[in-house]
């Protein structure tokens, strides 16, 4: 009986054993399998994804480009006002030329008048 007790004790233990052994020489393949599996599942999406997120990223820089030349245009008008100044400086000068222009010949013109009043020998009103 001890025999057979022992026979059984080893054959369970060669079986654990040897389905052990073909566990352990299957689960490389098998690994691999499901991770093959997983991948051929997934990539299509993935890629989807990247081409998504580049197409985002060429927006952005364009988005990016487009706000920072704007900055730099109001930048630029900011430092500008120096400019705006000395325009304004120039046409209250030009302002002020013309109003003394147009005072020295309205000067000139009234003693014409007034002669042409003592020749007339009426005096007229003028609108001016």
């Amino acid at each position: 009986m001890e025999d057979q007790e022992m026979q059984l004790k080893v054959r369970r233990v060669s079986d654990k054993f040897t389905e052990s052994m073909y566990v352990l020489a299957n689960e490389p393949s098998v690994a691999l399998y499901r991770l093959q599996e997983h991948v051929r599942r997934s990539l299509p999406e993935l890629v989807q994804h990247k081409t998504d997120m580049q197409s985002w990223e060429e927006q952005s820089q364009g988005a990016i480009y487009s706000v920072e030349y704007a900055c730099s245009a109001v930048k630029s008008m900011t430092n500008s006002s120096l400019y705006f100044k000395s325009i304004d400086g120039l046409l209250r000068q030009a302002i002020n030329m013309k109003e003394k222009i147009s005072n020295s010949q309205g000067r000139r013109k009234r003693p014409m008048d007034s002669g042409m009043l003592k020749e007339g020998g009426e005096k007229h009103s003028s609108g001016m």
